[in-house]
């Protein structure tokens, strides 16, 4: 199982977005063989996103949401306070993003690697990272 960063799943679902090839085609294989998570944090960011018109998601954020989150295609790992509670634990210099600091908690509760092209997220080292 592999947990997708929020601009990931974004990308990858909306064909843009620096993605690779070889990452597309990978999240591709991936998803048919329903191996791709998500934190509940990502759809949150996501409602912000398109709220504050960063994005744009068609027909409406509703329907384009619950078509996104079909559990065929994706696991969505819900809230938890344990991942509250690990984020505490993630080295003094990782950065106070909120929805950066639970989804890398997720990845570590989880034992999941993390598909993030989030340089800073990258560099904590805080987490295993997905290799495509």
């Amino acid at each position: 199982m592999i947990l997708l960063d929020t601009h990931i799943w974004l990308w990858w679902l909306l064909g843009d977005g620096a993605l690779s090839e070889k990452e597309r085609d990978a999240l591709d294989q991936l998803a048919i063989k329903k191996l791709l998570a998500l934190s509940w944090v990502s759809i949150w960011e996501t409602e912000m996103l398109e709220r504050k018109g960063r994005i744009e998601l068609l027909p409406e954020f509703e329907r384009w949401i619950a078509a996104a989150r079909q559990p065929g295609m994706i696991t969505i790992l819900a809230a938890d306070t344990d991942v509250v509670l690990a984020q505490r634990r993630l080295p003094e210099e990782f950065h106070n993003d909120p929805a950066d600091r639970l989804i890398t908690a997720t990845s570590i509760l989880s034992g999941y690697p993390l598909a993030t092209h989030d340089g800073r997220i990258r560099d904590s080292a805080a987490c295993e990272l997905w290799k495509p």
